[in-house]
């Protein structure tokens, strides 16, 4: 209960009446035309579809087995590439891939902004936009701002610092949503995520994003990471209620709103914990969690149900990612300085940037020589855990160019199953990043209980759920600028009973 009161003390105090008011004062009292009146979006990070299918068979009576029964599962779905939380959300949200988005990772590079805190002197630049970022990282609330000297520059707009928002290339469902006149509301786990406000900045009238990474140490604790992902249930509980994050102002009910869970991820990654078998049975801890996500999932269809809203909001079961390996015999570390170490034997210097974790993304100050660094990851493919490798034409269809648009790796490295890029001593039991089918396969439930339930083995994209969330409130999904570019088609096979 400590963190609850703590948190709720430090936003109200640090926001202000002030600065909510006027979020909930550019809320306008309207409402979709159709039966569905409001999506619930929600994004259980690491969840497999697979997670999704045995959970619901061993827990018949389970809030996800009611969904289900209502929905409209799709067991072949899969998420952006590079399976990052970053670049995962922003499909989720836009429509789009990295190549509309420009969001490859959370950590990634950008060969036209400068360094933070830099004069602009230098071009090219790691982007970082993690819970580092924070005024104050240590604190709950990150200090309800950023470090300055923390965020990248852009030399060609005054050296003036690139917030996350002003980083992401296409609008969002919820600026779609506020041109529409409605309200909308989103929690996730840095200050970062106000990237879901989108180009204009101004997307998301209430935005709650307690930092993960603060001092209480959230996530080496199963139970503390449930106690953090409490923090967002209860927003959405207040959501719902028509009132704002805090439940110390009214604001008209968004029309889409959500949040992600951690404590799935936690429970993956953390050791002594994760699966049993290859099967994907999970652990005691993971059990938890699982558990865990499914209570507060029926303690929002409680408040729905109790505020006459159930029937009319369409609610969307994701995951920005999966987590690899399930299988816990696969699981094998790499030193993280081995790919870099590669790199650097093919020329010193020519490293710009390698962001690792069951991938490897490299960008080189020199695009000349992708192919010597790809014959060298060839000749020790078995010393760094390589089993493809996509650079040149394969990467230019799929991303860009590397040449023609700053943000595109000049080479991903897919490694073997269960590789890790991380320190030796490293205990992480999975991570994510990666194209596997491990990484890639998320949950994806759809239901109402207007909607004709059932199974479509269709093979889907998480992108096409933009698309899905603004048809369904009566909004024309070509307002999102990558559905238009990438053609992004809403999801298949849902239907009116």
């Amino acid at each position: 209960m400590k963190i609850k009161q703590v948190v709720s003390r430090l936003f109200i105090a640090a926001l202000g009446a002030s600065t909510l008011a006027t979020g909930a004062a550019q809320s306008v009292s309207a409402a979709p035309s159709g039966p569905v009146k409001r999506v619930l979006l929600i994004s259980v990070d690491g969840l497999h579809s697979s997670d999704l299918s045995s959970y619901i068979a061993a827990n018949p009576k389970s809030t996800l087995a009611a969904l289900a029964g209502m929905g409209v599962w799709y067991p072949n779905a899969s998420g952006n590439k590079p399976t990052d939380s970053f670049a995962g959300l922003m499909g989720i949200v836009t429509g789009g891939t990295p190549k509309a988005t420009g969001i490859y990772y959370d950590d990634s590079y950008d060969r036209k902004l400068s360094p933070p805190g830099s004069n602009c002197s230098t071009i090219g630049t790691e982007v970082l936009y993690d819970g580092s970022i924070d005024a104050d990282p240590t604190r709950i609330d990150g200090g309800v701002g950023y470090d300055q000297s923390q965020l990248p520059r852009n030399p060609y707009n005054g050296c003036q610092v690139v917030y996350p928002h002003q980083y992401l290339r296409v609008n969002t469902i919820f600026e779609v949503a506020k041109a529409y006149g409605f309200t909308t509301a989103w929690a996730d786990k840095h200050l970062s995520y106000e990237i879901v406000r989108g180009p204009s900045g101004g997307g998301v009238n209430d935005l709650f994003t307690p930092e993960i990474d603060s001092a209480n140490g959230t996530t080496n604790s199963i139970t503390k990471t449930q106690a953090y992902d409490d923090l967002k249930v209860q927003a959405v509980l207040r959501w719902i209620k028509g009132w704002d994050h805090t439940g110390a102002y009214k604001m008209t009910a968004p029309a889409i709103f959500g949040m992600n869970f951690q404590a799935v991820s936690v429970g993956q990654k953390l050791k002594g914990n994760g699966y049993t078998d290859a099967a994907g049975t999970p652990s005691k801890g993971l059990a938890s969690s699982l558990a865990f996500v499914d209570q507060s999932l029926g303690k929002m269809v409680t408040t729905l149900k109790q505020w006459n809203q159930f029937d009319s909001t369409l609610i969307i079961i994701t995951a920005k990612h999966g987590q690899s390996p399930i299988d816990p015999t696969q699981r094998r570390i790499i030193d993280s300085n081995v790919i870099p170490g590669i790199v650097d034997g093919v020329k010193k210097g020519l490293l710009a940037q390698a962001t690792q974790d069951d991938v490897a993304l490299l960008w080189l100050t020199d695009s000349s020589k992708t192919q010597d660094v790809v014959n060298a990851l060839r000749a020790n493919a078995a010393n760094a855990g390589v089993a493809d490798i996509l650079y040149g034409d394969s990467l230019k269809a799929q991303f860009g160019d590397p040449t023609v648009d700053s943000r595109v790796p000049d080479i991903i490295v897919q490694p073997q199953i269960g590789v890790i890029y991380t320190s030796p001593k490293g205990t992480k039991l999975a991570e994510h990043g990666g194209f596997s089918q491990n990484d890639a396969n998320v949950a994806l439930l759809i239901a109402n209980p207007g909607l004709k339930a059932g199974v479509n083995t269709a093979s889907v994209q998480t992108t096409q759920i933009a698309p899905t969330i603004l048809q369904s409130l009566g909004m024309d999904p070509n307002w999102l600028q990558a559905v238009k570019l990438e053609k992004t088609a809403a999801l298949p096979g849902l239907a009116m009973k």
